[in-house]
């Protein structure tokens, strides 16, 4: 299916540093990331916690979705969506700049 590119624009997509991770009490999958966007910090909660450790994460910049609608998960609210890609054998992969680039940076 294909969309009309001012949808596309209408996603607001940028670099975020992780400078948190959280375990969430009760919780197999899921973790808390405290991200950085430059001008505000976000949480974001993603069920990642058995593809990656605290030490792969923090101090680390990944691509997230800011503009999506906030749930609640295991009753935290996710303000953001951290992207990976995942394959048919269950690898996750989180998604990253190939350089540096600042914090907040957009992505058009």
């Amino acid at each position: 299916m294909e969309i009309p590119f001012e949808q596309f624009k209408a996603l607001d997509i940028r670099i975020g540093l992780v400078n948190d991770v959280q375990e969430i009490e009760g919780s197999k999958n899921l973790i808390k990331l405290i991200v950085d966007f430059g001008l505000e910090q976000r949480q974001a909660v993603a069920g990642i916690k058995n593809h990656y450790s605290k030490e792969e994460l923090i101090g680390k910049k990944f691509v997230f979705i800011l503009n999506l609608e906030r749930k609640k998960l295991m009753g935290i609210e996710s303000q953001c969506m951290i992207l990976a890609a995942d394959d048919s054998n269950g690898n996750i992969a989180l998604l990253q700049p190939v350089k540096d680039i600042e914090v907040g940076s957009k992505i058009r």
